[in-house]
């Protein structure tokens, strides 16, 4: 088993997930069942998949729950698209957050190349 916590694509995604809390608080109390809750689980479902994968024991199983966290992630793109056209979020705050989520599927590429070629090998 693998300490998710070593790894820093985990990291950087924890740190993006507790953004998105801080700034969904001020969505609209309409929306907190609605995109809220969806994007937060979008959000918190990068570094969960990517914990979950790490404690898999095997290179294949982590290269799997990769994979699924970067679905999460293309998810929460949309999503903090749709609260930005919906104006729950200003430009400055939509273009942080998207930075952020291109740097982890960043991450999430290089890292599942990696276990995929040492897979290979």
């Amino acid at each position: 088993m693998k300490d998710f916590r070593k790894l820093k694509v985990w990291e950087k995604s924890h740190v993006l997930a507790l953004a998105i809390y801080q700034h969904t608080v001020g969505f609209p109390k309409t929306e907190i069942y609605g995109l809220t809750s969806q994007i937060r689980r979008a959000a918190s479902s990068i570094p969960a998949n990517i914990a979950e994968g790490s404690g898999r024991g095997s290179d294949g199983e982590l290269a799997r729950f990769l994979l699924i966290a970067m679905g999460s992630a293309s998810e929460l793109k949309y999503h903090l698209l749709l609260a930005k056209d919906l104006a729950f979020l200003g430009e400055d705050a939509f273009n942080d957050l998207n930075n952020q989520v291109d740097e982890v599927q960043k991450m999430i590429t290089s890292l599942h190349k990696r276990i995929k070629l040492t897979a290979n090998s």
